[in-house]
């Protein structure tokens, strides 16, 4: 399968590209940066062309597909224009061209961002059993997948910047301080305090969320955490089976491949 597979995030937008099921690159852009729209449509076009064309079309058609995740209508719209523009492609929208892929049992399935559906899908694929997916990113998602394979739901908490940005803005003289992993556990000076605060809450955060977690389970999930900002205390949660910075994008592809699936099924019955 050829596919284009596009997160986009409150922050960033992903992009991760599969040639014959092979992943071949993973490329993260920034909206906030000059000339975002003209380097995501070089990426892309570049990509769409080593797609090979449908052998028995009558008319040039690359034999692949654009998927996207969002949770940021305002970026999506865009993303949708550079494809109709640069590659005279559609893109297609999980949660509105491609079904969600996971089941669920939360009040409202199209309310939970796709981001945390598609990373609960990928993770419950690989382990297929219970699990929890820690997705530390602009905001911070902690979720549970049941040992069914149900999305049961999880929390949402700030990110690292978000609560850094927090508290310079709704204080008087607490500095502007950007993420990074603190010297120590405790800080020596302003700047460091407020970084060990959000750095070790985040990971008392996790750990108690797992046991909670395991509590209503019976027995400790797998655990599996990813996001952009993962990487910065992943090594100080021992309790944490699985590092995947691009859970994501790989999720993309599941939800793909799985309304397929379904899509053949639907078609034996009809039959």
């Amino acid at each position: 399968m050829n596919l284009i597979a596009i997160d986009i995030g409150n922050t960033n937008v992903k992009v991760a590209f599969f040639l014959d099921d092979t992943e071949q690159q993973i490329v993260c852009f920034s909206p906030a940066d000059e000339g975002f729209q003209e380097r995501l449509g070089r990426f892309l076009e570049d990509c769409w062309e080593q797609v090979p064309l449908v052998a028995s079309a009558a008319e040039p058609i690359r034999n692949g597909v654009i998927v996207v995740s969002s949770v940021n209508p305002e970026t999506t719209e865009w993303v949708r224009q550079i494809c109709l523009s640069e590659l005279g492609e559609k893109i297609k929208v999980i949660g509105q061209d491609v079904p969600l892929p996971i089941e669920t049992s939360v009040d409202s399935p199209f309310e939970v961002g796709t981001d945390r559906l598609i990373t609960a899908a990928a993770a419950y694929s690989v382990v297929e059993d219970a699990v929890v997916v820690a997705d530390f990113g602009t905001a911070v998602t902690i979720d549970l997948v049941d040992e069914a394979g149900v999305f049961v739901g999880g929390t949402i908490s700030p990110g690292f910047e978000m609560a850094l940005g927090a508290m310079h803005e709704h204080t008087a003289r607490l500095p502007a301080v950007s993420m990074q992993k603190p010297v120590s556990v405790y800080g020596v000076n302003t700047s460091e305090a407020m970084r060990a605060g959000v750095y070790w809450a985040a990971v008392g955060l996790l750990e108690t969320l797992c046991r909670k977690y395991a509590e209503q389970l019976g027995r400790w999930p797998h655990v599996i955490l990813t996001g952009g900002n993962a990487a910065i205390f992943k090594d100080d949660c021992e309790f944490v089976d699985s590092y995947v910075p691009d859970l994501a994008v790989r999720g993309i592809m599941i939800a793909w491949k799985k309304s397929l699936f379904e899509a053949d099924d639907i078609e034996r019955l009809d039959d």
